[in-house]
C-alpha cells in the first residue's frame, strides 16, 4: 500500500514496477558475506543441537548440470531450515575424484589425470558457490588426496581384520567404456550403462566383498526409524534382500551316476532355497549359463552347442 504525502504522486504511480532483481549484482555480494562471515561454518564444540546434512559427492569428471543443481539444492534447503530453527548444521562438500570416470575423461582430454581432475573441482567449486550452496568449505574432501586415501585403506583393513572384508569369484555387470564393475542400480532397462552409454557385459570377476549379509536384520529394524518415502524404504528392503531359508551342497553326477571330480574333490554347488521342506521332490537343477561347473561338465559332443548358448 502507498502513504499519502500530499503529492499527486504515489508509490505506485512515481515507479512501474518492483525493481529487477539482479543475480550478479546481489548474490556475489552475499556469498562473500558468508564466506567472510563464516556463517555456515560450524565447530565440533558447538554448545547449539547438532545437525548433519550430507549429499553425495559430485565426480569431477566433467562441468556442473541441473542434475547437480538439483540434488544440492534439496541439501542446502535443509541446512537453511534447521539452522533457521537454531541448530548448528555440519554441511560439508566434497569430490569422489578418485577413479575410472575421472581417469578416462582426463584420457579423453588428453590432459594428465591430476591436472584434469583439480581444473574440473576449480570449476564445480565454483559453480555449486554460485548458486547459493551454503557448505562449510574448510571441510572440503577430495577422494583423489594420499590423506584421505590413507583413512580408506585403514578402514578397509579394520574390516579385513574383522572378517568382513573377503574375496571371491562372481559374476559382475562390467561397463567395456569406463572399465569398471556397475551395480545393478547403474544398468538402464536397455541393458546400457548409465553413465557410458555402453551395452553392459556380464563376466566372472575376482574381487573384494563386504558381508553386508551380516547385519541385515538390523538395517531391516532401522528402516522403521527414518522419514523416508515408502517407495524408498521399498527399494531399500529389496536392495538388502534377506531372506530365510536353508542352504545345502549338491553333488554333480553324471548319467551313470558317477561323481565328477577334481583336483581329488567331488564337484558340486550350494543351493539356498526358502522352502527346504520340498528339496526332497527335486527332479532337476539349472545352472546358469555364467556358472563355472558349466565349462566343467558339458560333454564334448554338447560343448558347442552349449558355448553357443553361452555367448548368446
Amino acid at each position: 500500500m502507498s502513504q499519502d504525502t500530499g503529492s499527486s504522486n504515489t508509490v505506485e504511480e512515481t515507479l512501474d514496477g518492483p525493481l529487477p532483481y539482479n543475480p550478479q549484482a546481489i548474490e556475489p555480494k552475499w556469498q562473500e558475506f558468508w564466506r567472510t562471515d563464516g556463517t555456515y561454518q560450524v565447530d565440533n564444540d558447538d554448545p547449539r543441537p547438532h545437525s548433519y546434512v550430507l549429499c553425495m559427492y559430485p565426480y569431477p569428471s566433467g562441468a556442473a548440470h541441473m542434475g547437480h543443481v538439483r540434488n544440492y539444492t534439496f541439501g542446502d534447503l535443509l541446512t537453511r531450515y534447521r539452522t533457521m530453527r537454531g541448530d548448528a548444521v555440519l554441511s560439508p562438500m566434497g569430490f569422489d575424484s578418485f577413479g575410472l570416470p575421472a581417469e578416462n575423461a582426463a584420457i579423453k582430454t588428453g590432459t594428465h589425470p591430476r591436472i584434469f581432475t583439480d581444473e574440473r573441482i576449480e570449476q564445480l567449486r565454483s559453480s555449486i558457490t554460485r548458486i547459493g550452496g551454503v557448505y562449510d568449505w574448510r571441510r572440503e574432501v577430495q577422494s583423489h588426496d594420499p590423506e584421505y586415501i590413507r583413512w580408506t585403506q585403514w578402514i578397509f583393513l579394520k574390516m579385513l581384520e574383522s572378517g568382513l572384508a573377503y574375496r571371491k569369484s562372481a559374476p559382475v555387470n562390467w561397463d567395456p567404456i569406463d572399465q569398471t564393475v556397475l551395480a545393478n542400480e547403474q544398468v538402464l532397462a536397455d541393458g546400457t550403462a548409465e553413465r557410458s552409454g555402453a551395452v553392459v557385459e556380464k563376466r566372472d570377476l575376482e574381487q573384494w566383498y563386504f558381508k553386508i549379509t551380516d547385519y541385515a536384520q538390523q538395517l531391516l529394524d532401522d528402516l522403521e526409524t527414518v522419514d523416508w518415502p515408502e517407495r524408498v524404504v521399498i527399494q531399500q528392503r529389496n536392495w538388502i534382500g534377506r531372506s530365510e531359508g536353508a542352504q545345502f551342497t549338491m553333488k554333480v553326477v553324471d548319467s551313470e551316476g558317477n561323481p565328477f571330480v577334481e583336483d581329488g574333490e567331488e564337484l558340486g554347488f550350494d543351493v539356498f532355497t526358502t522352502r527346504p521342506d520340498t528339496a526332497f521332490g527335486m527332479t532337476f537343477c539349472v545352472l546358469a549359463p555364467e556358472h563355472p561347473l558349466v565349462t566343467k561338465i558339458t560333454t564334448d559332443d554338447r560343448r558347442d552347442q552349449v558355448e553357443a548358448f553361452v555367448e548368446a
